[in-house]
């Protein structure tokens, strides 16, 4: 949370706060695009991979995976089998609120379409095949019930 407000997750106690509610998430979704294309690289050396050049990173007991823009991967000859687009869910769920990425991924899953989400402090994060990154959206917004803005 910003500017020093302290939260015990219950959404009464700052207005626009994180949420819990799936209903009120789910009729406040909306989805920001990010620009580019995001690949997972991996190294069991966290050496070997360009931290800071890392979107996401998660370290697991094989090694270090990063989360790097294409070019990126590319231009340090790195390996990638999956080229995503990247989803922001713009609804403020709280840590402890639950069905969010189960009704999301569910949509997705029904449609045939491949999510691999990042729990971030603030939002939701879902890379998708990058083919499929506007159907995703479409999806995503069905899930509020309304069709998404012309340039979504």
């Amino acid at each position: 949370m910003s500017e020093g407000v302290a939260s015990n997750g219950s959404d009464s106690d700052v207005r626009g706060g994180p949420q819990t509610d799936l209903a009120q998430m789910l009729a406040s979704l909306q989805v920001d695009v990010r620009e580019g294309e995001y690949v997972f690289v991996s190294a069991a050396r966290s050496r070997s991979l360009p931290i800071e050049l890392a979107h996401a990173s998660v370290v697991e007991d094989e090694g270090l995976t990063c989360v790097l823009r294409r070019e990126d991967a590319d231009a340090r000859g790195l390996g990638y089998d999956f080229v995503a687009a990247w989803l922001s869910l713009r609804v403020h769920s709280a840590l402890q609120a639950v069905g969010l990425t189960a009704a999301v991924s569910r949509a997705l899953a029904e449609r045939g379409i491949a999510c691999n989400v990042l729990a971030g402090f603030h939002h939701d994060h879902l890379l998708v095949p990058m083919d499929r990154g506007e159907e995703a959206v479409r999806v995503l917004h069905g899930l509020r019930g309304v069709e998404p803005p012309p340039d979504a």
